[in-house]
């Protein structure tokens, strides 16, 4: 069972930027799919960005231009940098990983990832 830890979060005024990462447990994890979630309260958990094997990376329209999602597979870590941060991006935010949601050429469906982590809240201020 893999394993992800999340950290980076934090408080942040409009327009600033934070840098989340997500440590796997070992390295099968960056051999699948792995992508970026985000709920705020009252809301469904959505996608903002996946990334997939190849390191070919989509993002949500919600933050397109402004998140960037990279892995570093040396260190079994998944990044999200996130830039020009509005309000409406405040959230707790979750890495996902896993084989369910990866096709068989190592691109990503939107949904069906086996592994989660505990989550980080970023808090965006106006």
């Amino acid at each position: 069972q893999v394993q992800l830890v999340e950290s980076g979060g934090g408080s942040v005024q409009a327009g600033g930027s934070l840098r989340l990462s997500c440590a796997a447990s070992d390295y099968t994890a960056t051999g699948y799919c792995m992508a970026g979630f985000r709920q705020a309260p009252g809301k469904e958990r959505d996608w903002v960005a996946r990334i997939a094997v190849n390191g070919g990376a989509y993002y949500s329209d919600s933050v397109k231009g402004r998140f960037t999602i990279s892995k570093d597979n040396a260190k079994n870590t998944l990044y999200l940098q996130m830039n020009s941060l509005k309000p409406e991006d405040t959230a707790m935010y979750y890495c996902a990983a896993g084989p369910t949601a990866t096709t068989e050429t190592g691109y990503c469906y939107t949904r069906g990832f086996d592994y989660w982590g505990q989550g980080t809240q970023v808090t965006v201020s106006s």
